[in-house]
This record gives structure tokens, C-alpha cells and sequence, in this order.
């Protein structure tokens, strides 16, 4: 976890006096402010300050000084860290407003909170005393890594100030502030333009509105005062919540490192507990056959998902397409409409971006693409430039107006909603496309092993992946950074599109020249899923090499997997045996009935 500075330079501060007061002293001699340690001497002189600000007793018998002494010895030495908890632990203490554990804590272990100059800062910035606030600046200039900061720190203070004044309708002096106090800084003049309109607002709330801003009071000044934390080094001042960010960097990097968690979980920490390490089971995870559909009569070549979730479409060598209700309560589908006519079979689907319309092509010696209307079922273009063709492929613009379309005879088309040719790419054998969401450029992967990408509108292209064996499939991450490759006789690579390198090979699918598709997967995608021709749908972390899990089912080749876009629990496969399995977590029996119902088995990490 990132310490964030905490700790380091304390120089300019000595912040643990082992050996301090008694408790005994501390419920004469300390009172609170803020919730932070400050002394106070009572009048019948009953303590007395020491030079380094810890309260001390008035002499004492020989034998009393001789216990104190040996008392004194015998406590622990902090340690550096142990130090840093400490003020963690006030701080945190202080936010929920227990002032006297505070005080009694610091006393106890000798420690201050923070600098007695970040203290006096703290007070007078959350009270409004802002001449008081610019003045204690100069004390903390001299505990700062960089001086120069103070003009940037000067000018929030100033810039709360003319606000302030602003709101309470003093507008002689928040134009004498604007003018004599924060124009010379000669700091980010910009912004003081943009300040000095807001002498135009008629009203507070209309100042409110256009700053941004909370108004006067404690929301608008706590703000501030973590604005100008930043920059103090932490032996000064602790960041704003520190407690609280270690807290959730620790929570995040175990939730990273969890094989298995597949959910969307509350950023804050009330959602979690802190008294056990993040673990999922695999048991949460889409691991077990929840249905199987056995609606096609022939090998099941292709399923995908809709990007909202709510419908599959799986394409057959039966001739048919198939488009499935995924009901989100049970996560169960149910047969919506089936596309017929495809005479050579479905090999590929394709969504548009609105999921109104599905495009379906063929196998090689398929030379027709396929528009359907889902709604419908009704066929809105059936295109064909010529019986030579082969469109064995097809990729949607993000406009939802176009497609590209191609195979591996040499066609490469741009087409409009209509199937009317728009633009065309002579000689470019293509295996399998992408266009990206900038709307301009369409990767294809081609013959020669490689992926390039091509911009219709200037007509240029370019070399973007190159792999030493044929590429069977591909598709693309959600932000369009990352590829995932099925590589014939190599199995599934991962690629980084933009820094043009192999992140990444994944291992234990069986992958020759059949045409697989894998998938990304998962909440934010942090899985991968491919068929496979050892007939098993493999399933990686994107961070690891090795399968998190197998599953186990079909027997035959799965030749594609579709991972729901919006239930990250839900994964379809498709298979030569003729059936598309739903996998889903375990479902609610007994553990050991679920495990003996489900065909499943996974690869201890």
C-alpha cells in the first residue's frame, strides 16, 4: 500500500516523546482543542511545562523520582511505524469527533497529531479568521518541501475569502480583496478573470451555481482545508482521511488479486467488512450448467450476447438463427423468434450498436449477408455483389448506419443499411473484423497473419498486429485497447492494440484450424472465455496464464463463447454437439448437491 509520504521528514518536527506524562497528569494537565493535544498549566502550579511541550511533575522525594525513572524505562521504545498508526488512528478518531480519546491517546503514547503551526492553520482556515490563516502561512513555510507553494495555498485562502464575501453581499470588500490581495500574486490570472464575473451574480444562490461551489461554511472550508493539505508534507499535517484511503487501497488490491470476484461492489468501505480478507468462491462464479438448449438440429457455430444484455442469438449449421429472451431475474432464456432461409448456415452474428438489427454471414462458400429486423423477424437486405464472393464476416460502425463485410476471397465492402455498396478495399483477404469506436478505423485480420487497420475515409492503412501463424478469429476490449487472438496450433493470445505488443499467452485450450471465438468477460472485463476442440470452455483471469477454471459438458468442439455484457455472471458456449449451454454461479441447493449436478472442474490457482 502506498504510504503517500507518511512518515518521512520529520526534521522540522519531533512528533513522539516516549516517556511522556502519566495519565494521571494528563486529567490536570491537557485540554482539547480541535481534538488535538494542546497544554495547559493550572494555576495552583501542580505541573509544569517542559522545554519540549510534554507536561512534567514539580520535584518529587527521592524514592518518587526513582519509580518515575524506572518507570520510564520500562516502556516501549515506538517504533516508526507504530508512530504513524498512532496518528492514523486520532486522525480517524478526531473525524468522528471523540476529542478526549484523542487527547487521552496522544497523551498516553507521547505523540502528537500534527505540528502545533498545522493545528493553530487548521483552526483559523475552518473558522473564517482568514488574515489569522495567511499569517500562520509564514510559520509553515519553513516545514514545507516546497516554499513556493505558499503563493498557491495564499490564493485559495484568498479565493475563499472573496467568495465569502460575495455571498454576504459585501461586494466593496470582495473588490478590494479581488484587487489589492489576490491580482498582485500574479497567479493564475485566468482564473481571477473568471472570479472577478461573479461580481455579477445576483443573488447567493446564483453565485453557488456557477462556482461550483458549497457556499459559506463547514462543507466549502473542509474542502479547502484538503486542498491545502496537499501541500504540507505529512509530518505537518496528515492527508484528509488517510485511515480511510489505506483502508480502501488494501480492500482494492485484494479484490485485484481475487481469482474469482465477478461483481460490482460499493467503492466505500461500509459495504465491506475489515475483519477478513476479500475472498469469492468459485461457487459465485459462471461455472455450472444453469440450461441447456437443444432447440438447433446441427452443429451450433456462433452465439452473442446483445450489448444490453437481453437477448442471445446463436447462428447453426441448420440453416437457422435463433434469438433468445435472457429473462435478468432467473437468468433463464426462452426461444423469442427464429430466422430461417440461410441455406448455407450461420458462422457469424453480428449486434447493431442499438441491438434493433442482426447481421448474419456464412462459411466460406457463403457469398450472402443477412440483415435482419429482431423486433420483426422480418428480413430487411439480403446482400450479395456476387456469386463469387465469400462474406464470412462483419462488423458494425458505431453509427449503426454502416457495416464492413468480407472474406477471405478477397472482398472487403462498406455498406450501408440497404446492402448498397459504399466503399470497397481490393485485395485484402479478410479472416475476421472489428471497427473501432472512433468510427474511421476497421481492423481485419487477413492471410498474412496479421492484423491492420484500414480508414475508409483517406484510404490509408496500417500494420498493427503480427502473429507466426494464421489467426482464426479475433475481437476487441470495450475501450478498444486490448485484442484477444485465437491463434491456429497456439491457442489464445492476448494483445495490446496500442502499444502494438503480445501481453500475454494463455494456456490449456486446444486450438488447431477450427474456427474458435473467445471472448472478454466479466465486471470490467477482467476475464477471458474460449471454446476449445478438447470440447471444454476454458476461463482465465486476464492477469494469469493459467485457466481459473474448465467446464465440462459438451462432446464436441465448442467453437464460440459469449459472456453477458450486463450479467457478468452469465456465459453462453456453443458446440458441434448441437446445443448452447448457459453457465451461470451454483445454484441454491445443498453445496454438495450442487457440485455432484454440475459438470464442472477447476484448476487450483
Amino acid at each position: 500500500m502506498q504510504a503517500n509520504g507518511a512518515g518521512q521528514d520529520r526534521d522540522s518536527e519531533q512528533y513522539c516523546r516516549n516517556g511522556a506524562q502519566n495519565s494521571e497528569s494528563s486529567s490536570t494537565g491537557a485540554a482539547h482543542s480541535n481534538g488535538l493535544l494542546t497544554e495547559s498549566v493550572p494555576n495552583n502550579g501542580s505541573t509544569v511545562s517542559s522545554n519540549n511541550g510534554v507536561s512534567a511533575q514539580p520535584p518529587s522525594s527521592d524514592s518518587d523520582s526513582t519509580a518515575e525513572a524506572n518507570s520510564v524505562k520500562k516502556k516501549k521504545r515506538l517504533s516508526q511505524s507504530e508512530e504513524d498508526v498512532i496518528r492514523l488512528i486520532g486522525q480517524h478518531l478526531h473525524d468522528l469527533g471523540l476529542n478526549q480519546t484523542v487527547d487521552l491517546l496522544m497523551q498516553e503514547s507521547g505523540c502528537r497529531l500534527e505540528h502545533p503551526s498545522a493545528t493553530k492553520f487548521r483552526n483559523h482556515v475552518m473558522e473564517g479568521e482568514w488574515d489569522k490563516a495567511e499569517s500562520d502561512l509564514n510559520e509553515l513555510k519553513a516545514l514545507m518541501h516546497s516554499p513556493s507553494a505558499i503563493v498557491r495555498m495564499k490564493f485559495l485562502l484568498l479565493q475563499q475569502k472573496y467568495l465569502e464575501y460575495l455571498e454576504d453581499g459585501k461586494v466593496l470588500e470582495a473588490l478590494q480583496v479581488l484587487r489589492a490581495e489576490l491580482t498582485p500574486l500574479k497567479y493564475n490570472t485566468e482564473r481571477i478573470h473568471i472570479l472577478s464575473g461573479y461580481l455579477m451574480c445576483s443573488h447567493a444562490e446564483d453565485l453557488r451555481a456557477k462556482a461550483e461551489w458549497e457556499g459559506k461554511g463547514t462543507a466549502s472550508r473542509t474542502k479547502l482545508l484538503d486542498k491545502l493539505q496537499t501541500y504540507l508534507p505529512p509530518s505537518v499535517m496528515l492527508p484528509p482521511r488517510r485511515l480511510q484511503t489505506l483502508l480502501k487501497q488494501a480492500v482494492e488490491l485484494q479484490r485485484e488479486r481475487c481469482l474469482y470476484h465477478n461483481t460490482k461492489l460499493d467503492s466505500g468501505l461500509d459495504s465491506v467488512s475489515l475483519l477478513l480478507d476479500h475472498a469469492c468462491s468459485r461457487k459465485q462464479f459462471p461455472c455450472y450448467t444453469q440450461q441447456i438448449l437443444t432447440e438447433h438440429c446441427n452443429e451450433v457455430w456462433f452465439c452473442k450476447f446483445s450489448n444490453n444484455g437481453t437477448k442471445l442469438a446463436t447462428g447453426s449449421k441448420d440453416t437457422t438463427v435463433i434469438v433468445w429472451h435472457v429473462d435478468a431475474e432467473t437468468q433463464q432464456l426462452k426461444l423469442m423468434k427464429t430466422l430461417e432461409g440461410h441455406a448455407y448456415g450461420v458462422s457469424y452474428l453480428a449486434w447493431s450498436p442499438d441491438d434493433a438489427y442482426l447481421i448474419a454471414c456464412g462459411p466460406d462458400d457463403c457469398s450472402e449477408l443477412w440483415l435482419w429486423n429482431v423486433q420483426t423477424g422480418e428480413l430487411r437486405t439480403k446482400m450479395s455483389q456476387s456469386h463469387e464472393d465469400s462474406l464470412t464476416s462483419v462488423a458494425w460502425n458505431p453509427d449503426g448506419k454502416r457495416f464492413v463485410t468480407g472474406g477471405q476471397r478477397g472482398q472487403f465492402y462498406q455498406c450501408d443499411m440497404d446492402g448498397n455498396l459504399l466503399d470497397s478495399w481490393e485485395g485484402v483477404r479478410v479472416q475476421c473484423l472489428w471497427c473501432l469506436s472512433d468510427g474511421r478505423t476497421v481492423l481485419a485480420s487477413d492471410t498474412h497473419q496479421r492484423i491492420r487497420g484500414y480508414n475508409f475515409e483517406d484510404l490509408t492503412d496500417r500494420n498493427i498486429v503480427q502473429e507466426d501463424h494464421p489467426i482464426m478469429s479475433f475481437t476487441v476490449s470495450r475501450n478498444g485497447r486490448l485484442a484477444l487472438l485465437n491463434v491456429a496450433t497456439q491457442g489464445v493470445h492476448l494483445w495490446d492494440l496500442q502499444d502494438r505488443v503480445l501481453v500475454r499467452k494463455y494456456q490449456g485450450v486446444t486450438q488447431g484450424f477450427y474456427t474458435i471465438h473467445s471472448c472478454f468477460g466479466g465486471h470490467n472485463e477482467d476475464f477471458i472465455a474460449s471454446g476449445s476442440e478438447d470440447h471444454k470452455v476454458y476461463i482465465w483471469h486476464r492477469r494469469s496464464e493459467l485457466p481459473i477454471a474448465e467446464l465440462t459438458g459438451h462432446t464436441r468442439t465448442v467453437n464460440c463463447v459469449s459472456w453477458n455484457p450486463v450479467l457478468p455472471g452469465l456465459l453462453a458456449s456453443a458446440s458441434d454437439d448441437g446445443t448452447v449451454r448457459i453457465w451461470g454461479p451454483a445454484p441454491f441447493l445443498d453445496v454438495q448437491d450442487a457440485e455432484g449436478l454440475n459438470e464442472c472442474c477447476s484448476m487450483d490457482s
